[in-house]
């Protein structure tokens, strides 16, 4: 019998509704949908709320966060407006009226205005005298390992504050804030209870151990006083390298945070000038030149900073003609710049100054700078030199150490110092010459001896056992064991001990003759390099120093007379030997910014890169500050210069 369509549709719908039966057990089905929009809706619907939730969530807790946090700052900052009373401090009037005495009759001060105010202060001044000149990267190492109550300690220096030197260029072109790079010493200083004299030291008397500073008066007039000391430690560091050219004057450097503000000035006048109508084009090129002389790590760095300021300030707030004119010169007597990194570090950073359109004069020698411009000399294809000039208003010099005024009235006190760019020191950092155990120096004033020449018959006598004025062998390697004690710097070039007698043996007797040997020792010498002028190596030598002085300090009277226990009555050793073993350098790897991208140096390994590298570099700088204040300001710093540029006011 025919069935209607209808009825047919109505029969499959219910049959489609009753269970599915298996096995005899009944499955109900679920309803069908006509469509899965409904569905997949609902399920949208419910993630949206969850993300929501969770979203509200997060946002509310980051205010309630930063509502307590800032709570928290305020009631911690009501808190430190109190008031303090001081009352009857004591004062020794020896303090006020010194004795006089040493070669120049000057004021001795034995006694500090500070020394009675309390019981801890009357005990550290029964203490040894630590006094120790200069407060940069040697001090701060040395004060570091120190621990209360080792010595009464006294800093001289001409600054009141440490600096975070590596970021200096980054201060003279306004990234970070001057501020961001200083410490001020007393509170470094505070930890020990120490002792800050704002100075500078111009004479050793070391017969009677005192240390003549030059201090100002209220009137500005200079005078001088005498300050004892039991031990001394000069961290002076080192001054600019003139190499004898005319016109350092019309230059500036970059190794204080005075330079880094001069420098600003400087930028910020010539761009405002170049922007005025009535500067010729002319005179608008000159005054946007930019000469560095040095491609070492300061001057490729302070490069790097001028390119970046341009890019992303002077672009964007000054007129357009002025980013156009400005041109970037590094001048560079080596044949690559960063030539103490490796081969690709130098290929790289050349390669980024020559698209950034830097302009790198390699193998050229400046020859005078005067107020208009820099002569520099070139060699042509035919070995000729060549004169040139690049006018400009702007010149930093940045090409090698010389002496600190200080460091030569010391050296010229001392036999034997003939080194022209620091002071000599033993591999415990004593002054070579002094008095054995009083007078240490760290830092680019320094320079650890390398020459095994001049300790020659010393090693001959100790090794010499049979005393044949030969030595075989078995006194060559014992020999080797005393160098290596003496000069840790030589052990890398004598590792092949057996292989370096051999080769010295000419005459193949199984021996080496004193000229053999005097020629073996030479040669091992000229291949030892002197450590490099850094805040790293400074750093390592100041806290390889302050463990040290604690050591002593701390020592039982047998160590700190210089004896040590099982050691033959003979053989005397100083204090510095029987607590500690001499200075070695472990080289962590060198780093340089190079505009929006860094390089390292960790000697066999080399990394370098874009922004990446960049933020590794921000990070090593970040986590090398002297305290937690410098740290979060220098942060800071950064956010500000990322979300609102850099400071352009001229102060």
């Amino acid at each position: 019998m025919f069935s209607p369509p209808w009825r047919n549709a109505l029969t499959n719908t219910a049959r489609r509704r009753q269970p599915f039966t298996f096995n005899s057990h009944s499955y109900p089905l679920r309803p069908l949908t006509t469509s899965s929009g409904s569905s997949t809706s609902n399920s949208y619907l419910r993630r949206s709320k969850v993300v929501a939730k969770y979203t509200g969530l997060l946002c509310l807790s980051s205010v309630v966060g930063v509502l307590t946090l800032g709570a928290g700052i305020l009631v911690h900052d009501a808190f430190t407006y109190n008031e303090k009373h001081v009352d009857r401090v004591p004062l020794n009037p020896l303090a006020l009226n010194p004795e006089r005495g040493g070669p120049k009759n000057l004021p001795i001060a034995r006694v500090l205005v500070d020394d009675e105010e309390d019981e801890e202060a009357k005990k550290l001044s029964d203490k040894p005298k630590l006094v120790i000149i200069g407060g940069g990267w040697g001090a701060l190492g040395v004060l570091e390992k120190l621990s209360p109550g080792d010595y009464h300690v006294t800093v001289v220096s001409t600054d009141t504050y440490t600096t975070f030197t590596p970021l200096l260029p980054s201060a003279a072109v306004g990234t970070v804030s001057v501020r961001s790079l200083i410490e001020p010493i007393r509170k470094v200083l505070a930890r020990l209870r120490g002792h800050f004299i704002q100075g500078k030291a111009i004479d050793l008397v070391m017969s009677e151990r005192l240390v003549e500073i030059e201090t100002k008066s209220s009137d500005g007039t200079p005078s001088h006083i005498y300050l004892p000391y039991d031990k001394i430690v000069i961290a002076v560091g080192s001054s600019s390298s003139t190499h004898g050219v005319p016109g350092l004057e019309n230059s500036f450097q970059l190794k204080t945070i005075g330079d880094a503000q001069a420098i600003r000035r400087r930028i910020m006048d010539n761009f405002e000038i170049a922007s005025l109508p009535t500067t010729s084009a002319e005179e608008r090129k000159r005054l946007l030149s930019f000469v560095v002389c040095g491609g070492g790590p300061t001057g490729v760095e302070a490069a790097a900073e001028i390119y970046d300021f341009c890019q992303e300030d002077i672009m964007n707030y000054f007129p357009k003609v002025c980013r156009e004119e400005v041109t970037i010169h590094v001048i560079q007597s080596r044949g690559h710049i960063l030539n103490t990194y490796s081969e690709a570090i130098s290929k790289y950073a050349e390669d980024k100054f020559k698209r950034d359109n830097v302009n790198l004069i390699t193998s050229a020698r400046v020859a005078g700078i005067t107020p208009e411009c820099v002569l520099y000399t070139t060699r042509n294809a035919d070995g000729k030199t060549e004169q040139h000039s690049i006018p400009t208003n702007f010149v930093l010099w940045s090409t090698g150490i010389a002496m600190n005024p200080f460091t030569q009235r010391v050296s010229s006190l001392l036999p034997n110092q003939v080194h022209k760019k620091a002071i000599e020191v033993d591999s415990h950092l004593r002054v070579n010459g002094a008095p054995r155990g009083e007078v240490y120096a760290v830092g680019d004033c320094a320079t650890i001896e390398t020459s095994l020449i001049s300790h020659f018959l010393e090693f001959v006598e100790e090794a010499d056992e049979d005393k044949n004025g030969k030595i075989d062998f078995g006194e060559w390697e014992n020999m080797v064991v005393k160098i290596k004690n003496r000069i840790p710097m030589a052990e890398d070039h004598l590792v092949k001990v057996k292989e370096l007698f051999q080769l010295y043996d000419s005459d193949a007797d199984d021996s080496l003759s004193l000229n053999e040997l005097f020629q073996l020792l030479q040669e091992v010498s000229n291949r030892i390099t002197s450590l490099p002028a850094t805040a790293q190596v400074a750093s390592q030598q100041g806290k390889y120093l302050g463990k040290k002085l604690h050591k002593i300090a701390n020592a039982s009277p047998a160590q700190s007379a210089g004896e040590v226990s099982g050691t033959p009555a003979s053989v005397h050793q100083t204090a510095d030997e029987a607590v500690s073993r001499p200075f070695k350098y472990f080289h962590l790897g060198s780093l340089a910014y190079i505009g929006n991208a860094a390089v390292f140096d960790f000697g066999k390994y080399s990394f370098m890169g874009g922004l990446v590298a960049m933020y590794a570099w921000r990070s090593i700088y970040w986590n090398e500050q002297v305290s937690s204040r410098t740290r979060a300001l220098l942060m800071i710093d950064w956010i500000i210069r990322g979300i609102w540029g850099r400071d352009l006011s001229r102060i």
